[in-house]
């Protein structure tokens, strides 16, 4: 990432404070960047986008990242104890210390006073929060007053986790009180409208994922023959290795395959929290020789990772849309996922993928042999997969989708 660029450029639209809890934290970082690309992709459209998240150890207070001026508020001192966020995301990070529990009010007290002093001093047309909770709630709380038109962005994760009956009214007041509200799926709709049933202004928009070619090295050719194992399948999995994933199903469904592909491999490409735990289970398996575990990547070089598997394998439990599943249709890779969540509104069975149950290994080995097996129905799952990826999801068309209901909704703002 170049941090000498200079975002002080003429915007054509206005300026946006964008507030997130998942950045990249430094150049190359493992975070997953989307909210990154989608920062850039509105700024290309004209709109100026400072974005506000978390401080973590290691973090720069202020930077400017490829053109995006990036803030970070401290919650907690020393910057060791600011753990909550990042590394997998805020619910597993929770999950796996419970003591961050404690911390939360920290975050959210500090969130809401950053994002104030910032909506006071900074002239913003709009601020556009990223996840109902802590950013939507403390958006609400620090927009309103003000009168800025706010927009909440829903990725899937903080509608369907913390449902108790402590937690699931923060959300209410957030949805009902924000200007616009967006959806990434029909799944993560369907849980928002359980929560705020007459909510007015809410609307379907994806997240994109690029189209331009893969970089030129490693080539798909020689991750194919640094991977592969003889002549049988490349199997591969890109995303958090944490259990909700699905991980664990991949793994056992190789066991279910190699008595009959002994020559099948399983390129599994990411970190997170439960790694060494599957591992171990490969290992119990006896599957250390075919499932290698790479790690993370560069997101440049996922298309070419991609391109080298036979199948991409998207076994999760819960997904609110499947970033990676559309990046393996548009690398032609056959796809494998679970029918849940939002993965029905990019896979349909037999057309665009095989759809399995989730935690289901035997459904899973057993649709690896059909594509195996059936060369047609690889290459229309192939053709269809990429066609419906280009058309329907990509960066461009979500920035254009956003950029438009943005302007929307500051118009209507002026109105009142």
């Amino acid at each position: 990432m170049n941090t000498n660029s200079n975002p002080n450029t003429p915007t054509q639209f206005g300026r946006i404070l964008l507030v997130t809890s998942n950045f990249p934290r430094w150049a190359n970082d493992s975070t997953t960047p989307f909210v990154f690309h989608f920062a850039q992709d509105l700024q290309k459209f004209g709109w100026r986008i400072d974005v506000l998240a978390p401080h973590a150890m290691g973090t720069a207070v202020s930077e400017i990242m490829d053109g995006v001026r990036v803030e970070r508020f401290r919650y907690m001192w020393p910057s060791a104890l600011e753990t909550v966020c990042y590394q997998g995301g805020a619910m597993i990070n929770l999950r796996e210390r419970k003591s961050n529990y404690f911390k939360l009010p920290a975050l959210v007290a500090s969130e809401w006073f950053a994002i104030a002093k910032r909506l006071i001093h900074g002239k913003y047309d709009l601020l556009n929060s990223h996840w109902i909770l802590p950013q939507g709630f403390t958006g609400t709380l620090a927009a309103r007053p003000l009168g800025v038109p706010h927009v909440i962005t829903v990725h899937g994760s903080d509608i369907f986790a913390l449902r108790s009956r402590l937690i699931t009214p923060f959300k209410r007041f957030a949805l009902k009180k924000a200007d616009t509200v967006t959806v990434n799926s029909s799944a993560t709709e369907k849980a928002v409208k359980e929560i705020v049933p007459n909510i007015k202004k809410l609307y379907r928009i994806p997240m994109g994922v690029s189209v331009k070619s893969s970089p030129p090295s490693p080539s798909p050719i020689e991750l194919r023959e640094q991977y592969r194992r003889g002549r049988g399948p490349l199997l591969i999995f890109v995303g958090r290795v944490v259990k909700e994933k699905g991980v664990e199903d991949l793994i056992r469904a190789m066991a279910l395959l190699v008595p009959h592909f002994p020559d099948v491999s399983a390129l599994i490409v990411g970190e997170g929290q439960d790694r060494p735990e599957l591992e171990v289970l490969a290992k119990s398996l006896g599957l250390t020789d075919c499932i290698i575990f790479c790690g993370w990547i560069s997101p440049e070089l996922v298309p070419n990772y991609l391109s080298a598997g036979d199948i991409f394998i998207g076994p999760s439990w819960i997904e609110a849309q499947g970033l990676s599943i559309i990046e393996a249709m548009l690398a032609q890779t056959p796809v494998i996922a679970s029918r849940v969540g939002g993965i029905v509104d990019i896979v349909e069975d037999k057309i665009t993928g095989l759809l399995v149950n989730k935690c289901a290994p035997a459904e899973i080995a057993e649709a690896i042999e059909k594509i195996i097996y059936d060369p047609e129905l690889a290459q229309r799952i192939r053709t269809n997969g990429r066609k419906k990826a280009e058309t329907e999801f990509s960066r461009e068309a979500s920035a254009i989708a956003f950029s438009e209901l943005f302007l929307r909704t500051i118009q209507e703002s002026k109105r009142r």
